[in-house]
């Protein structure tokens, strides 16, 4: 009996003849990795956890931002104090992670375009990765310091 790697054996009814485990221990033996993870904590898989982390707090400030301007059709008087509460350097720090995660998201989107429609982007997607997080580092140093100097009054 001759089984093709896609193909198990099936049960026979007793009498008849079956394979022995010996013979297919070779053939069938046990993952030496939980079954079901694919990224097993590479570089892949924290790709996408932090795609999936920034895009969601990109996606709520997006929504507190079409609610707090839409406080101007209901009562200017209350969009003013909405916007003057922004004003302290804890929002200041809020705006930095706000530039950080929509940094990230974007050169990891490109990455993420790359590996689906460029025919070596599964093979280099190691390298990609290592290129965004190097392009980000670049980005949010140069926009950082600046951004901290203004919040915290130092320009």
């Amino acid at each position: 009996m001759s089984l093709k790697s896609t193909q198990l054996p099936t049960p026979t009814p007793s009498g008849s003849r079956t394979l022995r485990p010996s013979r297919l221990a070779g053939r069938f033996s046990l993952p030496k990795r939980p079954a079901g993870t694919v990224y097993r904590g590479r570089e892949g898989m924290w790709s996408w956890v932090l795609h999936r982390i920034t895009g969601v707090g990109i996606f709520f400030f997006l929504l507190v931002h079409i609610l707090d301007t839409a406080l101007i059709r209901v009562s200017p008087e209350a969009y003013n104090a909405v916007i003057n509460t922004y004003k302290n350097p804890i929002m200041g720090i809020g705006e930095l992670a706000l530039v950080a995660a929509i940094g990230f998201h974007a050169l990891n989107g490109i990455r993420i375009i790359l590996i689906d429609f460029w025919n070596v982007g599964p093979r280099n997607h190691r390298m990609m990765f290592y290129i965004v997080i190097g392009l980000w580092v670049v980005l949010m140093l140069g926009f950082a310091p600046r951004h901290l100097m203004h919040v915290f009054g130092g320009a």
